[in-house]
This record gives structure tokens, C-alpha cells and sequence, in this order.
């Protein structure tokens, strides 16, 4: 089995990777957005823009000195 970040073989302390760097590359990747999973269901799109709403509503304007 290869690493799916740097296709090294995998280090069974770290499997599927082949290293904590490999690791924490994919972590951010899923942190940060790269990875997604997709939905049909349409109940996700309306919670998520809810959210997005709900988040667009608490911003606080930059204040002005």
C-alpha cells in the first residue's frame, strides 16, 4: 500500500501514510475545505445556508476610529 499524499510506502504507525507529515497534510486538507463530501440530499444545502446566514448576521462591522 502507497501513501495517498506522497505515494511513499506506508509506515504501519501511520497507516495509510507514510509519516506524521503525511498525516497532518491530509488533515488540512479536510480542515481546510479541499476535501468535501458530496450530498443529494437537499436538506444539507438549506442547513447550510442557514448557517451561512445565521454567521452573515453575527459578523460585527469593523468599527471606525
Amino acid at each position: 500500500m502507497t501513501c495517498p499524499i506522497c505515494h511513499a510506502e506506508t509506515n504501519p504507525s501511520f497507516r495509510p501514510f507514510c509519516s506524521k507529515r503525511c498525516a497532518d497534510v491530509d488533515l488540512a486538507k479536510w480542515l481546510g475545505g479541499s476535501y468535501a463530501i458530496p450530498s443529494e440530499n437537499p436538506d444539507d444545502f438549506d442547513e447550510l445556508m442557514d448557517e451561512l446566514e445565521k454567521a452573515k448576521s453575527e459578523e460585527t462591522p469593523p468599527r471606525l476610529s
